[in-house]
């Protein structure tokens, strides 16, 4: 097993248990049966250089991909701030990039903020373990003569009736 894994996992999980302690302590969004916790991070299976798991913070949760070593944005990660669309399993997400001194850049997409909907720590932690179960889930595609995409709740709770048609 690769060490770096839980390492850079742990990295993040650190830095925004900091951050929650400084930046984000006196913010109102803060749901107070929360913590900081990074969630299953595991080499992507196309770019094993590349971790992906969830981050959840008592102000948001969100789906990240981690370079396994720290490195600055360039050519393979989004620069601070800018939006682009990655594949995730069988689906397509729009990520963020983001750059901390303590760990380097990475690229996040939110999955919930605030965070209100969640009664405690436990309901969180389930509802990010069970996203990444769904999105390493190898599916058989099925012929479709009109290509849907499901909106993000729904795909997060299971209402794939409720997809939207691509936009041209």
């Amino acid at each position: 097993m690769n060490t770096t894994q839980p390492v850079r996992g742990a990295a993040l999980e650190l830095l925004f248990k900091k951050i929650a302690c400084t930046r984000m302590r006196d913010v109102p969004v803060h749901n107070p049966a929360l913590r900081v916790q990074a969630i299953g991070f595991a080499p992507v299976p196309d770019e094993p250089e590349m971790l992906l798991g969830v981050l959840v913070t008592p102000w948001f949760m969100n789906l990240v991909r981690l370079p396994a070593q720290a490195c600055l944005p360039g050519a393979t990660l989004l620069s601070n701030g800018n939006k682009g669309k990655r594949a995730v399993g069988q689906q397509s997400f729009e990520f963020v990039g983001a750059f901390e001194p303590d760990v380097g850049a990475f690229e996040v997409c939110s999955l919930f903020s605030p965070m209100f909907e969640f009664a405690n720590h436990a309901a969180a932690a389930d509802t990010a373990s069970e996203i990444l179960r769904l999105l390493r889930t190898t599916v058989t595609s099925t012929v479709s003569t009109a290509p849907t995409l499901p909106s993000r709740r729904g795909f997060l709770f299971g209402r794939g009736t409720q997809a939207t048609q691509p936009q041209a």
